[in-house]
């Protein structure tokens, strides 16, 4: 089995894209459901007083056209007469995304923690440290969003809104001091996504359930249930975009890699609230551009506060051949490790991004990429696995602000 030991690196690689491509998959079910459905909460209108379906319990209606048809959702009040005989649920794009998801977040942190969840500059932790504070955050997320929903709190939206989103943030604040700023960023999403999928699975679905008991049972099924599956769902409604957000955030190390990464999550998780708050609005025929406007507004106050300084400028040395060459053995002791052709970091199969420096005219190419991932970010290496000093960075910063030549 030893012959074939460095097959592992390249199957982890494989699992990576098939698990991630999965998790998109059934992420874009689950999201464009839960879209659909709070669109179609927000839109339907109640039927005239007295008529048929005001008689059938029907609580609003619209008319819609798609794909060539016309459709018809009507929404009881609590629920039909009569239990139809083939009742859709939606429930699998919820746990598949969530089943995906921690799979993916197993195959690419937890199997390889001290290099993408520790970073030594923040705390020194054992790789079992380090998953063990990851899991813990996605329990203790759950049971304390849960016990507030139960809560007096929970019957007052817009004050339950500030709490929850303030104890996300106090835990975004946490995790940077513990983990490196990208699996902290990831660990906040993955904690929004429990939180999401275990109002599915503790609440919406088993309150459903009770329903149609009820219905089968020849009784009338409790207002109640359908009432808190609904805020659950509403909130649900509102964690999707901070949740995408972060999903694609491991690829801009400007916002991770801040100083004050936790603000700048924050920040960025308020402007995809409050647009997906316009959204809610508009669906009810409401037009609130103050809150797009307020969303679009921390995107760009972040934008600048985040950016990067222009470098200082520097006399050019005498010699840039040489100059290049102390550049160039940088590289090859500090990233090479992993950026090349045949990496040799344990973990490592293939070039993160495909991008390797084997050769100067590699390493010239991606000379900004480099100094913003290494000077200025200091996101790489990552990890610091490979102990780059603060010398050998500003070595670096020389040799670009000399032209990178």
């Amino acid at each position: 089995m030893e012959a074939f030991g460095y097959l592992v690196p390249y199957g982890l690689e494989w699992a990576n894209l098939l698990v991630r491509w999965l998790h998109i998959i059934t992420g874009i079910a689950w999201i464009g459901a839960s879209f659909y459905f709070v669109w179609l909460d927000n839109s339907i209108r109640p039927p005239a007083p007295g008529s048929e379906l005001a008689k059938k319990g029907v609580m609003g209606e619209l008319w819609a056209v798609h794909g060539g048809g016309f459709y018809n959702p009507q929404k009881y009040l609590v629920a039909p007469a009569e239990l139809p005989k083939e009742l859709h649920w939606f429930k699998w794009e919820a746990y598949s995304t969530w089943l995906s998801g921690f799979a993916l977040l197993t195959i690419a942190y937890y199997f390889n923690a001290q290099a993408m969840m520790v970073d030594k500059a923040v705390a020194d932790l054992t790789t079992w440290q380090a998953v063990g504070i990851g899991i813990g955050f996605l329990v203790a997320g759950w049971i304390v969003y849960d016990l507030l929903c139960r809560s007096p709190l929970g019957r007052y939206d817009l004050w339950f809104g500030v709490v929850i989103f303030a104890l996300l943030v106090a835990a975004a604040y946490a995790l940077t001091h513990l983990l490196s700023g990208r699996a902290a960023y990831i660990h906040v999403g993955a904690m929004i996504g429990t939180i999401m999928v275990a109002n599915v699975a503790m609440l919406i679905i088993p309150g459903q359930r009770k329903m149609v008991g009820a219905m089968l049972a020849g009784g009338k099924p409790d207002p109640v249930h359908g009432i808190r599956a609904k805020q659950r769902s509403v909130h649900n409604n509102y964690f999707t975009l901070p949740v995408l957000f972060i999903m694609i955030s491991n690829h801009y190390a400007m916002t991770y890699r801040h100083a004050h990464a936790w603000l700048v999550l924050a920040l960025i998780m308020a402007a995809g609230v409050f647009i997906r708050h316009f959204f809610n609005l508009r669906h009810k025929g409401r037009i609130e551009w103050r809150y797009p406007a307020i969303g679009v507004a921390l995107l760009l106050a972040v934008a600048v506060a985040i950016a990067p300084s222009k470098p200082a400028a520097v006399a050019a040395q005498a010699d840039p051949a040489a100059e290049f060459a102390q550049v160039k053995a940088i590289m090859d002791q500090r990233c090479a490790a992993c950026h090349s052709a045949h990496p040799t970091q344990p973990g490592f199969a293939t070039a993160p991004a495909g991008i390797v420096f084997d050769t100067p005219d590699q390493i010239r190419q991606r000379a900004t990429q480099i100094h913003q991932q290494v000077v200025e970010l200091k996101a790489m290496p990552i990890g610091n696995l490979t102990n780059m000093t603060d010398a050998e960075r500003a070595r670096i910063a020389a040799w670009f602000a000399a032209g990178a030549k």
